[in-house]
């Protein structure tokens, strides 16, 4: 079997490892051609263009790589319309995955395309450019499938892979195992997560720091966590930690993002992936996000919904406080944090939101989307 994948970050690459992974073990012998990490290499992809020259994240620090996407999309079209792959699976990045799936189906490959737009909260007029490119639309969340299907898209729920592998752990199992990066296990503890990007940390880090330093002020004796979502943001990470005012009552780690949240109290997250993650933990969290002023206000103009975070789309009422933009500042995220570590009624009920998130989410997805592959190839 012939299958051709296109990642541009390293989320989609672990999903696409997974998914190879699973497809390895229906059909056996296995040929994979396009755009991936190190996941998928590990599972025989030769990536033929480098994942972060394609990745197109709102509006900023797309001008200088645009125009690289565009020529390795046209690459990579003349490649797979050369070599036909059986099926063609574009994951995320939307704004360089669809195009090259319109251009595909045109020429009769089968494309599926895993983890959908927002199109639901914003940018809905894209549903119909996805009509025409996609396929079959592969969605994380069970409310995407209806949407899709009222809008006359061929889609499927193949469940959330972060909801197959999270490991439900104790406050004091994970602060165990983080005893070696200094983390006590008796003490109230905050985990900053301020975004895997450099734009967001610039955005968000020095925030999160100052948020921490006024805490500290009011408790000395509470303890943050900062993990290092990866080496590209490391030395930024640091290097903001050694301006940071407060003691040394932050402790970085390059222990994963999920055990930092797993150790806390409550996190202070930026909207993304690190908030459905701290939601399937069963852990409080206040959510804050910055952008360009642009993007903002562009968002602003497009937005269909009200909130930001999954979590928020996931529970029966929003049970997570976001600080977006002007709102995301100290004295906002300082009362809101307070009241989650002070009000004891107040974090249950927000904890008992989040309880049956695991299983609503939990679907053995990799597999399910590996059986889906196969089947569009029939």
């Amino acid at each position: 079997m012939h299958v051709a994948v296109v990642a541009g970050e390293t989320s989609g690459d672990q999903l696409g490892g997974g998914v190879l992974a699973s497809l390895r073990g229906l059909v056996g012998d296995l040929k994979i051609t396009g755009v991936g990490g190190n996941a998928m290499a590990a599972q025989g992809l030769k990536s033929l263009h480098a994942m972060e020259d394609i990745s197109l994240m709102g509006l900023d620090g797309v001008s200088e790589k645009l125009l690289r996407a565009i020529r390795i999309r046209r690459s990579l079209f003349n490649t797979l319309l050369d070599d036909p792959p059986d099926v063609f699976l574009g994951i995320d990045i939307p704004d360089f995955n669809i195009s090259l799936e319109e251009k595909l189906k045109a020429y009769q490959i089968p494309t599926a395309h895993l983890v959908s737009p927002t199109v639901w909260a914003w940018r809905s007029y894209r549903i119909r450019k996805i009509r025409r490119a996609v396929d079959r639309m592969m969605v994380l969340f069970p409310f995407e499938e209806t949407f899709y299907r009222s809008h006359g898209v061929s889609a499927k729920f193949v469940g959330h892979p972060a909801a197959d592998d999270i490991e439900q752990i104790s406050r004091k199992q994970a602060r165990e195992k983080l005893a070696g990066e200094g983390v006590q296990a008796d003490r109230t503890t905050i985990a900053l997560l301020p975004g895997s990007r450099r734009s967001e940390i610039d955005y968000l880090g020095r925030l999160f720091l100052d948020t921490a330093e006024r805490i500290t002020q009011a408790n000395s004796e509470i303890q943050f966590i900062l993990p290092v979502a990866n080496t590209s943001v490391a030395q930024q990470l640091r290097d903001l930690v050694d301006r940071y005012k407060g003691g040394p009552n932050v402790l970085l780690t390059e222990e994963n993002a999920r055990l930092a949240i797993a150790a806390a109290d409550v996190g202070l997250i930026a909207s993304g992936t690190a908030a459905l993650e701290a939601a399937l933990l069963v852990r409080p969290m206040v959510v804050a996000y910055k952008v360009s002023g642009l993007s903002y206000l562009l968002a602003r103009l497009l937005a269909k919904v009200r909130h930001v975070s999954m979590p928020n789309h996931l529970t029966e009422e929003p049970m997570v406080k976001e600080f977006l933009q002007g709102d995301a500042n100290v004295d906002n995220l300082y009362g809101e944090i307070q009241r989650v570590l002070t009000d004891r009624l107040y974090r249950e009920k927000i904890e008992h939101a989040f309880q049956g998130l695991t299983g609503m989410l939990r679907n053995n997805a990799s597999d399910t989307i590996a059986k889906e592959l196969v089947y569009m190839t029939g």
